[in-house]
């Protein structure tokens, strides 16, 4: 079992930035690709970016690059999603999930390939 967890999540005006940090559990995360996802209001679940496990090249969806960044800190089982230029459009539930199969079944980028979550931390961006 992997225990996910997500933080840093708040409100936020048009413009500015926030960090999104999120933790599993586990002796081997550097294997892990860790994931986020959002799902704004009234809608499905969305990929925003993925750490790619060992090394590999991070994705992100078309609507975050330039203005989203991954870092991954695997000594301390952390990645961070540096969130800037923020838009109202970016207001939604942010979840962190850990995939320990290497995205072999689906792409990186598809919420099933994901076999643990955390409870989201939410993104308000106010206009």
């Amino acid at each position: 079992q992997v225990e996910v967890v997500e933080s840093g999540g708040g409100l936020v005006q048009a413009g500015e930035s926030l960090n999104l940090s999120c933790t599993a559990s586990g002796r081997t995360f550097s294997a892990y690709t860790m994931g986020w996802f959002r799902q704004p209001p009234g809608k499905e679940r969305e990929f925003v970016a993925a750490s790619v496990w060992s090394g590999g090249s991070d994705i992100y969806a078309d609507s975050v690059k330039g203005r989203f960044t991954l870092s991954r800190d695997n000594a301390k089982n952390m990645v961070i999603l540096k969130m800037d230029n923020l838009k109202p459009t970016d207001t939604a539930l942010y979840y962190c999930g850990a995939d320990l199969q290497g995205c072999v079944h689906f792409g990186c980028d598809d919420l099933n390939s994901y076999d643990y979550w955390g409870q989201g931390t939410r993104v308000t961006v106010s206009s």
